[in-house]
C-alpha cells in the first residue's frame, strides 16, 4: 500500500475511533444513576479487554513473534495501564457531577495534552495552524469550564473531566511508543490491566456493587466507546502519530454532544454555544493541518 492509501486508510481509523468513543459519555450518563464511577470505569475497561481478548485469541496464530510486546516495552505498557485506571474514573466523577454535553466538548482539551506532550516529550513536529487549534480548543475549555452565574471559580465536574483528558494525553502518547506492536495485545492488556485497577479500587472505596442487569450494559458499552474506539485510535496512531491522531479525534465530544442532546434532552445554553462555535474553529484548524501534512 502507497503512503497516500496508508494516510487515508489511518484518518479512517481515527474517525471510527472518534464515533465509536463518542457513545461513551452520553451512554455513560444514562448508566450512572445504577452503576457507581468507579465500577462504571471498571466494566468500561473490562468490556473491552473480554471483547478484543476474544479476537485476539483468534488472531494470535497470524501474527509474528516481533509484533509481541517485549521487555523494553513495559514501562510504555504499565504507564499506559496506570493511566487508563485513573482517567476513566476521573472522567465518570466528571459526568455524574457535571452535563453530559459540557464533558463531551471538553473531552477535546486531550488534543492540547496530547499535542504538548507529543512535542516537549517525544519530539513530533508541531505546525502553527495546530498551535492555533490547541489555542481555541483551550480557550472553548475554559469558557465551559466556568460554573456561571457570574462565579470565577471552576466546577468540580469540569475540572475532574480536564483531569482526565490531562492523563489520557499522557497515555496516549505512551501507546503511540507501543503502536507498531500488536494492536489486539495492547487493547486486551489495557482492558484488562485498567479494568481490574479500577474495579479493586472501587472495592476499597465501599461502592456498592451494581446488579447484573446494570453491568452487562456497561460491558457492552466498554466493547464499542473503549474496545473498538482504543483497538482503532492506535492503528490510526501508527501511521499519523499521536498529535495528528488526536485532532481528527476531536469530531468525538462533538457527536457526544448531539447524542446528550437527542437522548439526555440537556438544555442549550448561551455558554455553551459560544464555546462550541470556538471549539469548532479549533478543530477546523487542526483537521486543516493533518490534511496539509504530507510525512
Amino acid at each position: 500500500m502507497n503512503p497516500k492509501s496508508e494516510r487515508i486508510k489511518a484518518v479512517g481509523y481515527a474517525a471510527a475511533a472518534a464515533v465509536f468513543y463518542a457513545l461513551n459519555v452520553p451512554c455513560s450518563k444514562l448508566l450512572l444513576g445504577s452503576v457507581p464511577p468507579t465500577f462504571m470505569a471498571a466494566f468500561l475497561y473490562l468490556g473491552a479487554g473480554f471483547s478484543v481478548g476474544i479476537m485476539y485469541i483468534f488472531h494470535r496464530r497470524k501474527e509474528q513473534p516481533s509484533e509481541r510486546l517485549c521487555r523494553k516495552d513495559m514501562p510504555y505498557t504499565i504507564a499506559m495501564v496506570l493511566l487508563d485506571i485513573i482517567a476513566p474514573i476521573l472522567l465518570m466523577l466528571g459526568v455524574k457531577l457535571g452535563t453530559s454535553a459540557n464533558a463531551s466538548l471538553l473531552g477535546n482539551f486531550e488534543i492540547v495534552a496530547t499535542t504538548l506532550i507529543a512535542m516537549l516529550v517525544f519530539r513530533e513536529r508541531v505546525s502553527k495552524k495546530l498551535w492555533a487549534a490547541i489555542g481555541l480548543i483551550t480557550l472553548s475549555s475554559i469558557i465551559l469550564s466556568f460554573g456561571g452565574k457570574g462565579s470565577f471559580s471552576f466546577s468540580a465536574g469540569s475540572l475532574l473531566v480536564l483531569g482526565a483528558t490531562a492523563c489520557w494525553g499522557l497515555e496516549n502518547n505512551c501507546t503511540r511508543s507501543i503502536s507498531e506492536k500488536s494492536t489486539y495485545q495492547i487493547v486486551t492488556i489495557k482492558g484488562f490491566g485498567s479494568g481490574a485497577g479500577s474495579f479493586v479500587i472501587a472495592l476499597i472505596i465501599g461502592e456498592d456493587m451494581p446488579q447484573l442487569r446494570h453491568i452487562l450494559p456497561a460491558l457492552l458499552l466498554g466493547f464499542a466507546a473503549y474496545g473498538l474506539s482504543i483497538f482503532t485510535y492506535i492503528r490510526a496512531q501508527k501511521t499519523l502519530g499521536a498529535a495528528k491522531t488526536s485532532a481528527y479525534y476531536a469530531v468525538a465530544p462533538f457527536i457526544g454532544a448531539f447524542l446528550s442532546f437527542v437522548v439526555l434532552h440537556e438544555a442549550l445554553t448561551a455558554v455553551y454555544l459560544t464555546a462550541l462555535a470556538v471549539m469548532i474553529a479549533g478543530t477546523a484548524f487542526a483537521a486543516a493541518d493533518t490534511l496539509e501534512s504530507g510525512d
